[in-house]
């Protein structure tokens, strides 16, 4: 379990994180929505160790036992998609590209580089190559933007059966009700619905 205990965090006088806590289950998918600009990325980059809190603390999962998944892909031109699997996996672990790919829906398209790829499947590539990493948490930022919603429900109900959690953030209310809990992150007090 992943437990953040009143995490604090602002940028100048604006506060982005004041006194959040939030648990993580052990498995499944948990699902943060909200405005813009109401701290679900920040919250991520605290998790991920990329931003540092002024307060509180985060158990369970140290930063180097994260997985980020950025809001723009990351992808390198010149890599295939196999390549940009196997490039973070261990050699002993790349029997597995398959099932990664089949997981995002990208089977068959192992030789194509980014450029043949759409929007939507290039960021399913940048979520496979998160799933891929060896993590105790999984912290996924819009990982269905441009992927076509039934497409992203599939993936979704797959992602649950996870061996670690995954915490992502959506805006899509279809997806947020496919999710196993809902964080609403709309300023205090702090809303968490179970499904």
């Amino acid at each position: 379990m992943i437990l953040c205990k009143d995490l604090t965090l602002s940028f100048g006088d604006r506060a982005v994180l004041d006194r959040f806590s939030l648990t993580v289950p052990d498995r499944g998918v948990t699902a943060l929505t909200g405005p813009s600009g109401c701290g679900k990325t920040t919250l991520l980059r605290v998790l991920a160790g990329l931003e540092k809190p002024q307060g509180g603390s985060v158990e369970g999962a140290a930063p180097r036992e994260t997985a980020l998944l950025f809001q723009d892909d990351r992808l390198l031109p010149w890599r295939t998609v196999e390549q940009h699997l196997t490039d973070v996996l261990p050699r002993e672990r790349w029997k597995e590209v398959p099932g990664l790919l089949a997981l995002v829906e990208l089977d068959g398209e192992e030789r194509a580089r980014p450029s043949a790829l759409s929007g939507g499947m290039g960021r399913r590539l940048a979520l496979a190559r998160c799933l891929a990493l060896d993590a105790k948490l999984r912290l996924l930022d819009e990982p269905f933007a441009g992927v076509d919603l039934s497409r992203a429900l599939r993936i979704l109900e797959r992602m649950k059966s996870l061996p670690a959690p995954v915490l992502l953030v959506s805006h899509e209310p279809a997806v947020l009700a496919a999710a196993g809990a809902v964080v609403e992150l709309d300023g205090p007090p702090l809303q968490i619905r179970p499904r």
